[in-house]
């Protein structure tokens, strides 16, 4: 079974009792930036946005490991690999934003299938 076949479709997934997945993709967007508020702010969650406050926490842990893992190196080489981390973490929180909006369940890429969090 390829990894496609792993994630539920949006059209598989229970919509959020409020019937509102739009509502879902705000939520979804913010928990990229602030992971904390939709687990906090709403109760019934639908597995869509459960899958993208995961993602939104893997974004997380993986940005933060990787500043302080190049706080060690020597201060050049840190300068120039920093600027290169915050690119790559830009680019993944784009492209996670860009499979909400799409109403996608696809997971970040390289880091995206690294923990579940939440089911």
């Amino acid at each position: 079974m390829n990894e496609e076949q792993k994630i539920p479709e949006l059209n598989n997934t229970p919509i959020s009792p409020n019937g509102e997945i739009d509502h879902d993709k705000l939520w979804a967007v913010v928990a990229y930036f602030i992971f904390f508020l939709p687990i906090i702010f709403v109760p019934n969650r639908s597995a869509f946005l459960n899958f993208h406050i995961n993602q939104g926490i893997i974004l997380l842990v993986v940005s933060l490991a990787g500043y302080f893992g190049f706080d060690i190196l020597p201060f050049g080489i840190s300068i120039l690999i920093g600027w290169l981390w915050r690119i790559a973490i830009l680019a993944l929180l784009v492209a996670g934003v860009m499979n909400v909006l799409k109403k996608e369940m696809k997971p970040l890429p390289i880091i995206g299938k690294l923990f579940t969090f939440l089911k």
